[in-house]
C-alpha cells in the first residue's frame, strides 16, 4: 500500500491544458460515486491503496488517474466496470498536448517523412533510448512527466502497424547512430531495431554521410505529414519556429528542402547495410 499523500496513482497535469475539462469531469463522478458508497476520502484511499492526498486532486480534476486506479476504485466502490471505463476518458489526456496533436495526426497521415540531425526520431525509437533521452534534460525534468513522454511516445508506434500502412520515410544523420545516448547496450538494441523497422515494406530509412560536402539539412530537422484529403502539416524549428505549418507555400519549401536531403543521403539499401555496419562497431 502507498503511504498517505503518495501520488503515483495519477499524472501531473497543467491548468493550461486543453484537457482539464474531461479531467475534472471524471474527478466529480468518481466523488459521487465514493459519496454513494458512503466512504470519506482516506477510507476510500485506503481501501484502494493510495493516499488521501492524491484522493483530493484527482477529484478536483488537478491530477490524472492512472488506469490501474480506475481499475480498483471500480473493484471496491463496486461500480460493475463504470468507472474503469472512464480510463477512456483520461487515455490521451495523461500525455502532454503536443503529443496528443502528434498522436492525432500520425493516426491520419498517409505519408510521412522526416530528417533528424540531433537524436534519433521519435517514431524509431526504442522505450530505453527515448527514456535516457528525456532523462539527460536540463533542467532535470521530474520522473513523472519523462513517464508520461515515454508512455506517450511509445504509444505513437503503433503507427507501423496501421492497415494500410503509411508511406513513413526518415533520414538520420550518422552522428545520430554513432552517439551512445544511455550506454551502448541502449544503443546496440536500437540500431537494432532500426534495423527490424527498416525491413518493413511501407518504411525507408536513409542515412546522411558525416562527410558529405553539399547539404541542404544544415537548416536543421524537418518533418511533414500528408493526409488523404490532400492537406499536410509540417514542422521544421529553425525555419517556422515551434509552431506548425499548413500553408501550402510553406509545406513546398519544407518538401523541396527534404527532396534534396534525401537524395543527397544513402540510399535506403546502403543505409541498412551502414547501420549494420555501425552495430558491428559499438
Amino acid at each position: 500500500m502507498n503511504v498517505d499523500g503518495a501520488e503515483d496513482g495519477g499524472w501531473e497535469l497543467d491548468p493550461e491544458d486543453d484537457a482539464q475539462a474531461a479531467v475534472e469531469t471524471v474527478g466529480r463522478q468518481l466523488k459521487l460515486w465514493r459519496e454513494a458508497a458512503g466512504l470519506r476520502p482516506a477510507e476510500f484511499g485506503a481501501a484502494i491503496g493510495y493516499g488521501e492526498n492524491l484522493i483530493y486532486k484527482i477529484e478536483r480534476g488537478t491530477r490524472i488517474p492512472r488506469p490501474e486506479f480506475l481499475d480498483k476504485a471500480d473493484e471496491v466502490l463496486g461500480a460493475g466496470g463504470k468507472v474503469a471505463a472512464m480510463k477512456k476518458d483520461v487515455e490521451l489526456a495523461r500525455y502532454p498536448k503536443k503529443v496528443r496533436d502528434l498522436t492525432r495526426w500520425e493516426a491520419e497521415t498517409v505519408e510521412l517523412g522526416a530528417y533528424g540531425s540531433h537524436n534519433l526520431h521519435g517514431l524509431l525509437q526504442t522505450e530505453e533510448y527515448a527514456r535516457a533521452l528525456f532523462e539527460m534534460r536540463r533542467p532535470a525534468w521530474t520522473q513523472d512527466k519523462v513517464d508520461r513522454l515515454v508512455s506517450g511516445r511509445m504509444t505513437r508506434g503503433s503507427i507501423f502497424d496501421r492497415a494500410p500502412a503509411p508511406a513513413l520515410s526518415f533520414v538520420q544523420e550518422e552522428v545520430t547512430l554513432r552517439r551512445p545516448l544511455g550506454g551502448k547496450m541502449i544503443l546496440r538494441r536500437q540500431l537494432e531495431r532500426l534495423l527490424e523497422v527498416g525491413q518493413l515494406r511501407s518504411v525507408e530509412i536513409q542515412v546522411m554521410p558525416t562527410d558529405r560536402e553539399d547539404h541542404a539539412g544544415m537548416g536543421g530537422e524537418i518533418e511533414v505529414l500528408k493526409f488523404g484529403d490532400g492537406t499536410a502539416v509540417g514542422h521544421s524549428p529553425s525555419q517556422f519556429g515551434s509552431r506548425s505549418i499548413s500553408q501550402p507555400n510553406q509545406i513546398r519549401i519544407l518538401e523541396l528542402r527534404y527532396g534534396v536531403i534525401r537524395a543527397q543521403a544513402l540510399s535506403p539499401r546502403e543505409s541498412l547495410a551502414f547501420i549494420e555496419k555501425v552495430l558491428g562497431e559499438t
